[in-house]
């Protein structure tokens, strides 16, 4: 294990939910790795491809999904060694400690298989889900710098994935959803004229999308007062989701969309059929953002501009959670300094002071967080220096 330095101690709040030690084995360029950390602020100092990103991705990895990069599990693997990857966290919260650890299946690596294992307080949960339980978290990296100005897909994932940390059935429901229109496109590719077959998925992409599109309707309804909330440093933003569903409740209950919605799947048969996607649906959705003072749509924004309104939403966003969830959200901020000027760095810095929650941040230069009262560390080839 590599040796953790000695800390200056930092009196500051006990945050709820913090990361009181992480070790690491065998993941992404890190042999192993033991971090032993208090409830305030985290900053990972060091050289490009020292392993900060990495440690900001194992932890991302304690909520459900594939981590803030979205890779394969193969991928984490430390290739220069044989046993699979592995990830243990201990956590502080309202409720006491608390161990999770993840990993790469072995029997399934050894098969060419992609199966990731989880572990909560010692117990095999029966699904990913179960960690939105435990644990709320919100990221910044810079892949996310073009968000705003990327096609409506990314948007809608960016969305959908806001939506998970209040409500973990989300993702079940956005799963079924697609797993429902796979098959009706199988079908109607293969020509399958089985009436009551594709009426049953048309049904249940019914049901399902309507809640989707509910949960998505609440989330921006509370973002908006959030957002509300904000200081004056970083752009306001108009938000609002569009969509077939979106849009008919606005104006009607539930259950008439839904009718609405099969009566739509329905026509569209024969167009789905030639063009091998559905026409109209959840997954036809989209975020839209707009700088509230300039009244222009974000993708029409400079990139400066952009990237200061993903800051707003995702600060909105995370006191939302501070104020909602029965634990404050760990926050992830992977080579932000850089790119913000003094005054949007002490405004951020202030944020999450104020918030009390625990912030990973990540840079080259330990002079970019000056201001912020946090645990440094520096890193080097995957070792604490």
């Amino acid at each position: 294990m590599n040796a953790v330095l000695p800390q200056p101690v930092i009196e500051d709040a006990a945050a709820p939910l913090n990361v009181a030690r992480i070790t690491l084995a065998h993941f992404r360029n890190y042999d192993e790795l033991r971090l032993e950390c208090g409830a305030a602020p985290v900053v990972l100092t060091g050289m490009n491809g020292s392993g900060k990103t990495n440690l900001l991705e194992a932890i991302s990895l304690l909520v459900p999904g594939h981590g803030l990069r979205r890779a394969a599990l193969g991928d984490l693997q430390n290739h220069k060694k044989k046993e699979s990857w592995a990830v243990a966290v201990e956590l502080r919260t309202e409720m006491g400690p608390l161990t999770i650890g993840t990993g790469r299946d072995a029997e399934a690596a050894s098969d060419d298989g992609e199966r990731r294992v989880v572990h909560i307080g010692g117990k095999v949960p029966r699904g990913q889900s179960a960690l939105a339980e435990h644990v709320a978290m919100a990221w910044i990296t810079p892949d996310m710098d073009r968000l705003l100005a990327e096609g409506a897909s990314a948007r809608r994932k960016f969305l959908d994935r806001l939506v998970y940390s209040f409500d973990p059935a989300h993702g079940a429901r956005v799963q079924r959803y697609e797993k429902a229109m796979r098959e009706r496109l199988r079908l109607l590719r293969d020509g399958v004229a089985d009436a009551a077959w594709l009426s049953a998925l048309e049904d249940e992409m019914a049901q399902t999308a309507v809640a989707i599109a509910a949960a998505r309707r609440h989330m921006i309804q509370h973002l908006r007062s959030s957002i509300a909330e904000g200081g004056d440093a970083f752009p306001r933003a108009d938000i609002e989701v569009r969509g077939t569903a979106e849009d008919m409740l606005a104006d009607l209950p539930a259950l008439p969309v839904e009718d609405a919605l099969r009566a739509a799947f329905a026509r569209a048969r024969g167009e789905d059929a030639q063009s091998g996607t559905c026409a109209v649906g959840a997954h036809r959705s989209d975020l839209r953002v707009t700088h509230r003072a300039k009244q222009c749509p974000a993708d029409l924004c400079s990139t400066g501009e952009q990237k200061a309104l993903l800051i707003a939403l995702m600060l909105a966003y995370v006191r939302l959670l501070a104020r909602q969830r029965r634990m404050t959200p760990l926050f992830l901020l992977d080579d932000i300094a850089a790119h913000l000027d003094e005054y949007r760095r002490v405004a951020l810095f202030e944020e999450i002071a104020s918030l009390g929650i625990q912030a990973w941040l990540t840079g080259t230069e330990r002079e970019s967080f000056n201001g912020l009262e946090a645990r440094f560390f520096t890193l080097e080839n995957g070792k604490i220096v």
